[in-house]
């Protein structure tokens, strides 16, 4: 069914899910699975920046992201999964795009955070946003609708 799957990963608890419920139908598809972590540089990052005056930051920020992806394809390694990792800056949906037409990937598994109204207004949804970037199927992943 799938033969490429990219996972968008973070770390986050949803990212977790998603993970999950990803290297589950890697596992009954025997598919390849890329795991891609995006950074996505906002005005709020670069102020953050100037404000700490700290040019380690970026590269802080870099290795935290990087510790996050490897902890993330280590688990999907001991699972038997065949894992590359990648990492991003940007828009998450233009990027989580981009890598998916790069990889050929047949499916895109991402995790699902609910936001307020006015987040998803001042923010927007990489969910939905990704809808007019995917170049293939794309799953959702709800906390807790995995059967026991």
């Amino acid at each position: 069914m799938y033969q490429t799957i990219l996972l968008a990963y973070d770390g986050s608890q949803q990212g977790r899910e998603a993970l999950a419920q990803g290297a589950e139908l890697a596992s009954l598809c025997r598919a390849r699975v890329y795991l891609l972590a995006v950074v996505a540089h906002e005005l709020g990052v670069a102020l953050a920046e100037a404000v700490a005056a700290s040019e380690d930051l970026p590269e802080r920020e870099y290795q935290e992201v990087h510790r996050v992806l490897t902890e993330g394809a280590e688990g999907l390694r001991r699972a038997g999964l065949s894992v590359e990792t990648r990492i991003s800056m940007g828009n998450p949906a233009e990027e989580i795009g981009r890598m998916a037409l790069e990889v050929g990937a047949d499916l895109i598994v991402v995790g699902h955070r609910e936001q307020t109204a006015l987040a998803r207004w001042w923010r927007g949804s990489v969910g939905a946003s990704l809808l007019a970037h995917t170049p293939c199927s794309l799953l959702v992943a709800v906390s807790g609708t995995r059967p026991a």
